[in-house]
């Protein structure tokens, strides 16, 4: 059949099964925003900006388990696509962002809109193409989905020339698709298996690292499998929350600077740490002589190129993730070896007393200073849990998406999920910006069950335009923001290393401002902006709360509407996320609340 070069990308999307697509147009993609239009298949989502549409397609590809996808044109609006990019290509999401060209003519002329996307976009993308050829649409496009979809996903821009567009051509998009050279791997070598086992077997203190690739790998359910074979405990890093249950008793929590006292104990303590999808970032391990200093390190993982780059390992599993662990559970003893790991199940139980010991004095302290005729909730700023665990406690089945920042740290550590795909957060690149448009995207996937976005007043502002995209495509996002009036995580490295000189952290500061200010509580204007009014503003729901009791009655009035919403929270100005690991130290060397642990 004859279409032109437009009519055959949307073609592919159909092929591909893609039912969302999220873009912006612009002179060099009209001939496929044209395509699209009689596409009813295909619900074509505009985004009010460029980088937006990329992170609203990762967020779909997050909670679905999909390709996401994104459209953009050419000069400017493929530039705006590259923060979206790294922060997948970090993330292992797959991706297939489409981009337009100037004519192939006008390439390398310094034409209006020209840019060079695939230079530009090459160092932040798992492959990219520049078509060139109208004939070849269809195999690169077939090529692109099998490249953001296996082996370590990642994301692929295809650039497609307008002419190349509009370009007829008589072709079929291809059932099968080979790549000469590129041979994802599947099944573990045999000897590694049996070393993993054997290490296993051998061990008095195990412990399970699980990170995001475990929720790519969909191998959650042959893991619990295996929990219940072992009885060995559990953490997580950043991205691999949600794998096991939150609640899960074998469960630690997070690893890493601001991960959980037991998990950072445990670590420091195991004898044998197996790692299963991690990138061991430096932001898990510390001081990587300090790392896990006793154990014998283990890592699977489906990218060669990851093992090894970071902590010496002694035990490397090259293979897909859910064939590997499923070809080690025959391996494992019928039931769990719970005289064997009995004694460091109780030393576990320490580190999780000393966690809650710590935290307890954390709540007295916040609350010094109360007035005692009036309970908690009427009368002070919320601490940042107390939000949380109202959240958790009207929303326990929601999507959670974060923001940057201690937003974002204070989710992971204190919101519960049973399940994976429930939590979206930019974990290798640390993108400010990227979770309300993610939300959106995975509202978008399924708009009966909630999303909420955790958001700080700093990076909510960087997507904000986004509220449009919601209100018209009847997205009910839930955006919390924890307003504390600064980019706090900065903020509170200014505190702890910087002798509180707040250099351009304080979103409150005005031109006349006393520079040397410390006075965290003095508000001597209105805070701006007024995101309730600005929500209003656009057409969805706005709310500010100052306490507790009144965050909770907002998170009552909206729990059942179908509105997107902004409930802007006040917390207290100087609240910081404990623990902490200072910069060069290692996870052995925590601090809560200054007191080393």
């Amino acid at each position: 059949m004859e279409r032109t070069g437009a009519q055959m990308i949307v073609e592919a999307l159909k092929q591909e099964g893609v039912d969302t697509v999220f873009g912006y147009p612009g002179g060099a993609v009209i001939p496929i925003f044209d395509a699209l239009y009689d596409a009813k298949e295909i619900r074509l989502i505009l985004t009010r900006h460029e980088q937006a549409a990329v992170h609203a397609a990762d967020g779909y590809a997050r909670v679905t388990g999909k390709v996401g996808v994104c459209i953009a044109t050419s000069g400017p609006g493929a530039t705006n696509t590259v923060t979206g990019l790294a922060t997948a290509r970090f993330d292992s999401v797959p991706l297939v962002c489409i981009t337009g060209q100037v004519s192939r003519a006008m390439i390398g002329n310094d034409a209006f809109q020209e840019a060079d996307t695939v230079g530009i976009t090459q160092p932040v993308t798992k492959h990219n193409y520049l078509v060139t050829k109208r004939e070849n649409l269809a195999e690169i496009m077939r090529k692109s989905f099998f490249l953001a979809a296996n082996g370590r996903p990642g994301p692929i821009v295809v650039d497609v020339p307008k002419d190349v567009q509009n370009e007829t051509y008589e072709d079929t998009y291809p059932a099968q698709v080979m790549i000469r050279g590129y041979k994802p791997v599947g099944s573990p070598e045999p000897k590694a298996l049996r070393a993993l086992s054997a290490a296993l077997a051998q061990s008095k203190k195990p412990l399970f690292f699980l990170g995001g690739g475990m929720v790519i790998a969909n191998a959650e359910e042959t893991f619990d499998k295996i929990l219940q074979a072992t009885g060995v405990p559990v953490i997580t890093s950043l991205m691999g929350i949600g794998v096991v249950d939150s609640r899960h008793p074998l469960n630690l929590g997070m690893v890493g600077m601001h991960g959980s006292v037991a998990a950072n104990k445990a670590l420091t303590a195991c004898d044998l740490l197996i790692g299963l999808g991690v990138r061991f970032d430096d932001r898990a391990t510390g001081e990587p002589s300090r790392f896990a200093p006793h154990a014998v390190k283990v890592h699977v993982d489906i990218d060669p190129s990851s093992i090894g780059r970071n902590i010496d390992i002694d035990i490397p599993v090259i293979a897909d993730l859910r064939l590997a662990l499923d070809e080690l559970l025959p391996l494992l003893p019928v039931s769990p070896e719970s005289e064997k790991l009995e004694p460091w199940l109780s030393e576990i139980k320490c580190y999780k007393s000393l966690e809650q010991r710590l935290a307890s004095s954390a709540t007295q302290d916040a609350t010094k200073g109360t007035k005692q005729s009036a309970p908690r909730e009427s009368d002070n700023p919320p601490d940042p849990r107390e939000v949380l665990d109202a959240l958790n406690e009207t929303f326990p089945d929601a999507v959670v998406s974060t923001e940057v920042g201690q937003n974002q740290m204070w989710a992971a550590q204190y919101l519960a999920f049973s399940k994976p795909r429930r939590w979206l957060t930019s974990g290798g690149l640390g993108t400010m910006g990227y979770g309300f448009p993610a939300g959106m995207g995975a509202q978008a996937s399924d708009p009966h069950n909630p999303v909420i976005v955790v958001a700080g007043d700093g990076s909510f502002q960087m997507n904000i335009q986004e509220l449009a995209t919601c209100v018209q495509q009847s997205l009910p996002v839930i955006v919390v923001i924890l307003n504390n009036g600064y980019l706090g995580m900065v903020r509170q490295w200014q505190e702890l290393f910087y002798k509180r000189r707040y250099s351009s952290t304080c979103l409150e500061s005005r031109d006349g401002c006393n520079r040397g200010c410390v006075d965290m509580e003095k508000q001597s204007l209105p805070y701006m902006p007024d995101f309730a009014g600005i929500a209003k503003a656009y057409g969805a729901q706005g709310y500010r709360t100052e306490t507790l009791a009144q965050f909770k009655a907002a998170l009552q009035a909206v729990k059942n509407c179908c509105y997107p919403t902004v409930i802007d929270c006040a917390i207290a100005k100087e609240a910081n996320v404990w623990p902490m690991v200072a910069p060069g130290k290692g996870n052995d060397q925590m601090l809560y609340k200054n007191t080393s642990v």
